[in-house]
């Protein structure tokens, strides 16, 4: 071989050598070539995974809304129109007086999915009754209820929060009580009751209010529309006892 092409073999093994170098160096160094990308896709499915798991932690809050003295043929049916409306199941603890009274709003109840507990047939604080009164006012209710729905009511909301609990056992009842009271029945400001609950309100709380005054009625809607801007959960009673 001459030595002039010996010497072109020679220099373009060179410069094939110094561009599989600086290639290499490209790739180390994450510049723009498929090393940079390879890192980039790097970091963006470890950005992901972390989103992902961020998600699955982060658990809505969830708030249970309880009605207590219904059923009211003047106020119910308009609190059911907007819960439904809404997709919002509540917990209605029935009197069963006025259950009897309006069987209709009972079924409608049952039918779309609310919960409905035992009030007493005529709203009497059971502490102050005999054995024998006390059950009946429980078993009259259920009896009520029951013939309508075809259904046991399984919970029990005692007036005034009294309870007798060998009761408990001897009629296969559960006592649900409440931890926020914005005390409706006793103002016909909105605005009050409404503040009162949503500055209060937490996750597995249980909310009290009435289903027999318009007041209260309006104030419900709003807490609930808030309340879920706010990205609370609405379920029954008891799925916040037995969660």
């Amino acid at each position: 071989m001459k030595k002039r092409e010996y010497c072109k073999i020679l220099i373009l093994c060179g410069v094939l050598y110094m561009f599989c170098l600086f290639h290499f160096l490209g790739i180390s160094l994450g510049g723009n070539g498929a090393g940079g990308q390879r890192a980039d896709s790097k970091e963006a499915v470890k950005k992901t995974v972390d989103e992902d798991e961020a998600s699955v932690d982060k658990v809505a809050p969830q708030i249970a809304i309880t009605f207590d003295d219904g059923p009211s043929a003047g106020c119910t049916g308009r609190l059911l129109d907007g819960l439904k409306e809404r997709g919002i199941k509540g917990t209605f603890f029935l009197i069963g007086k006025n259950a009897e009274e309006n069987p209709k709003l009972v079924k409608r109840l049952d039918e779309e999915g609310h919960l409905i507990g035992n009030h007493t047939y005529s709203h009497v604080e059971i502490t102050k009754l005999s054995d024998e009164d006390a059950k009946k006012e429980i078993m009259e209710t259920d009896r009520v209820i029951s013939a309508i729905t075809g259904k046991h009511v399984e919970y029990m909301r005692p007036p005034f929060g009294l309870w007798q609990d060998e009761l408990e056992e001897e009629l296969d009842v559960m006592p649900v009580m409440w931890s926020i009271d914005p005390l409706d029945w006793t103002t016909k400001n909105v605005e009050e009751i409404v503040n009162k609950v949503v500055s209060e309100a937490e996750d597995h709380d249980i909310i009290l209010l009435h289903d027999c005054y318009d007041t209260s009625v309006d104030a419900a809607l709003r807490i609930v529309d808030i309340l879920m801007k706010k990205g609370f959960e609405f379920v029954t009673v008891d799925e916040i006892l037995f969660d």
